[in-house]
Parts: C-alpha cells; structure tokens; sequence
C-alpha cells in the first residue's frame, strides 16, 4: 500500500481556498464547511455546550466591513458538533478516543510538586526581557543538553505555547500574501495560525510506503516552492502520524531551503515521545546556510498544557542570525507574554520531566499494544508510527469517513477523528489518541471494530 498525502497541491491558493468540494457544490455534510481545520474549533465548542457554524466563505464585498477578512468565513450548522451536544445534553455517555489532553484523562502530576514551584517569592516582582528570564533559558538549553545537543541559553526565546511562537515567527518571516509549506497530513491548526496572520498556506506530502512507513516526498517540496515561499515547517514527529524525519530526508530538505534562502522552523514538541523501534533522526542543531528555528514546549515535554510555556530556538548563518535575533526581540518585547511564576518554576520542573513523562509514555504504549494485539481481528491496518501520542487507521469499506465516524458516534457513543481533519488523501483513514484511560481506550476501540466488521 502507498499512500500519498498533501491536499494543497493546487497553486494560488492559501489556508481557505482548500476544500472538499468546488465553490459551487455542497459543502461537505459533517463539517457543512470545505474547511476541514475549522472542525478541531467546532468540535472543542461542542465539549463545552457552546454554539459554533462555521460555513463556506460569503460572496466578494459581502463581508461587514467592520470585521478583518482575515475572518472572513461565515457560520453554518455542523452535524458532528451538534450530535455530540445533543448526547452529553441527554446525560449519554461518551468515549472519547480522540482526548490528547493528560489532564483530563488521568494523567496529571503530583499536585505539590507543580503548585509548589510556582510560589517562589520572586514571582512577586516584574522583571520582564524580550527572551525571558535567563534561568527558565538555561533550563531549556540544559533539556537539550541531556538530548546531546549544544544549546546556548541566548539563542532560546520563550512563548506562551507553540502556537504562539508560530504566530510570531509568521510576524518575523513573511508579509501578507506570503507563503509558508507545512507537511500534508499534518494538525490542522497551522491553518487557523497562518489565517490569522495573513499568510498564505502551502503544503508538501508525506508518503507511506508500507514496511518502510511515512517518509517525506521531497520531490513535492521540490515542486511546492514558489517565490513567495519563505519558511518550510517540519513536524517532527509528525501529528498524527508520528514519523520522524530521516537523515537524508533532512540533508535534502536544508539543501533546497538553503538554495532559495527560505527559513526552516522544526516543531519538536513530540520528540520525546519516540517508540522503542523508531529510528534515529537527524538533528537541526547543527549550523546550516539557512535560519532555522526549533519549537518545542511544556505542554507535552512535561504534559503541562494548562502552564503556557514554550520556547523557540534560533540558528543559522551569523550573517542572518543578527537581524534575525534582533526582530525577533522587537516582537516578543511588544507581547511579553509569558508569564513570571511559570519562569521560575521552569528550573525546578525540568530535571523532573523524565519522571512527568513516565505516565505518559506508559499509557501510549500500552494503548498502542493492545491496538495492534487486537489488529489481526479488525477490517483495518494500525498505519507505522515511530512516535507521538496518536495512531492511524487505514480501514477498507465502502463508506466514508464522515458516514463511519457519525454512525459510531450516533449508535455507540465512541468519538473518532476522520482522516481529513488532517488532510490524509481520499477516505478510509481513522485517527486515535492513545492517552484516554485503558479501559476506555479498550471499551471504544472494541466498538469501533465491531462497527466497522459490521459496516
């Protein structure tokens, strides 16, 4: 089986000119949107009771003038959503398999030893620095530094997510209109990020090759850059499918950005999570001919998603690096948004994240063997993955995703995500968290089997 991803491949087009369907044809019945990313932001909505349409864009001059067109996107029911609502409103109960967030699912640290390092006395004073406090830098610099990687503690900028330190590098590399290459599949919300800022969206593929697994079609990176591209975002691992990048993979990669003088920006915040048979990946740490930037963060490094911390780490030739860094200061010190307790605790919660992560890991790999024990009785395919929190399903059948995902929902109350909320290629992919609670990950992906045996 090959499978071949990236559903950007048509030129001229950016984070909402993707869709399903052409303009002129229905839009797509679960979504009622072309957008697949619009449905991680209908689906959180639902979790909590709260209204959420979101519909294909309006006509030319149709949009409030009050309003930025970089919202320009109108609301319209989603049957997901709504289904979901209508089931916790009944007090019916649910198995979420697609819950990635430790908190909620069991996996939260001692309370004292968090909650305690948040009290320092320091914390009462305000001494803000467009990088961040130098001591939850150096605590940075010494969790790569156990990785085997030399990090100098002026080279690390603090965010207050990921999420965050996109937005910024977006401010840092591109103009409105510009274009920014993600990998296809890949999470949906680099869409939303790259909306908001204005900046068009690319996409280059991930392929899967059977035993060999997903590997990046460097070929369509190749064929992807445009004169407007100024930044190629790897994942690594890449969510959902958990692939690293291999060593040749990257050594192409940095040759065709160095090339075109086009920004590199690697998201690491899986790294840690690798599996006991993934190979090794080449690092970004070494100095390359072009700026590269490194971002990783506490929510899944430590499992903390409610502290808001993460960080990006800059390197590249000394001839960029200066001006680079000194923008760079220029927009964090507008926002300096990170908060001074978490700083400081920073230093304290590191040296123990081996023991943060040991529940974490445990529970995915636990999860993930008794998907794959149980997959010789299934009618589909545990896809490779070499890390990461989440597995894919590659299923045979007639019917589609949409159709496979409402139904088990509707009749069995187990809640899947559809392969295009990623962009995998064409029907027939299910992605799984591997965090929800064993019993529940048991319980629903026995009814998911069993739906799909049936289907």
């Amino acid at each position: 089986m090959r499978v071949q991803g990236g559903g950007r491949g048509a030129r001229g087009g950016g984070a909402l000119t993707r869709a399903r369907a052409a303009p002129s044809e229905p839009c797509h019945s679960l979504l009622s949107t072309p957008y697949s990313p619009l449905a991680t932001y209908q689906a959180r909505r639902a979790q909590h009771g709260l209204a959420c349409f979101i519909g294909p864009r309006p006509r030319l001059g149709s949009w409030p003038p009050v309003f930025s067109s970089r919202l320009d996107w109108r609301v319209s029911p989603n049957r997901l959503s709504e289904l979901v609502a209508r089931r916790r409103e009944a007090g019916e109960r649910l198995i979420d398999l697609t819950e990635s967030n430790p908190t909620q699912v069991g996996l939260r640290p001692a309370d004292e030893r968090i909650l305690a390092a948040l009290a320092a006395p320091r914390a009462l004073s305000y001494e803000p620095h467009p990088r961040g406090l130098l001591e939850a830098r150096r605590a940075v610099a010494a969790y790569y530094a156990e990785r085997g990687e030399v990090v100098d503690p002026e080279k690390v900028w603090l965010t207050a997510s990921t999420s965050e330190a996109y937005s910024f590098l977006a401010k840092l590399l591109a103009d409105p209109g510009d274009e920014i290459l993600v990998p296809r599949p890949s999470y949906p919300l680099l869409d939303f990020l790259c909306m908001l800022e204005g900046v068009e969206l690319g996409s280059y593929s991930l392929s899967y090759g059977g035993a060999q697994g997903w590997h990046v079609d460097v070929q369509s990176l190749r064929a992807a850059i445009t004169d407007r591209t100024r930044a190629v975002v790897i994942v690594n691992p890449n969510n959902p499918t958990g692939s690293y990048v291999k060593a040749q993979e990257l050594d192409d990669m940095i040759e065709l950005c160095e090339k075109r003088s086009i920004a590199i920006v690697c998201d690491e915040v899986f790294y840690d999570y690798r599996l006991d048979e993934a190979p090794a990946t080449a690092s970004l740490f070494r100095r390359c001919g072009t700026l590269v930037f490194i971002l990783s963060g506490i929510s899944k490094v430590l499992g903390l998603p409610q502290m808001k911390l993460g960080w990006i780490v800059v390197n590249g030739p000394e001839h960029l690096l200066h001006d680079a860094e000194s923008y760079l200061d220029l927009i964090t010190d507008t926002y300096l948004s990170v908060a001074t307790p978490v700083q400081l605790a920073l230093d304290e919660w590191m040296p123990n994240r081996r023991v943060l992560q040991q529940n974490i890991r445990g529970r995915i790999l636990g999860n993930l063997a008794y998907l794959r024990s149980i997959e010789s009785t299934t009618p589909c395919v545990v896809l490779k993955l070499e890390g990461g929190w989440y597995a894919v399903l590659r299923r045979d059948g007639e019917r589609s995703d949409e159709e496979t995902v409402l139904e088990l929902l509707d009749r069995d109350g187990v809640i899947v995500h559809p392969g295009y909320f990623f962009d995998f290629p064409g029907e027939g992919f299910l992605v799984l968290s591997l965090l929800p609670r064993e019993e529940d990950f048991r319980e629903g992906t026995g009814l998911l089997t069993a739906r799909l045996r049936n289907g």
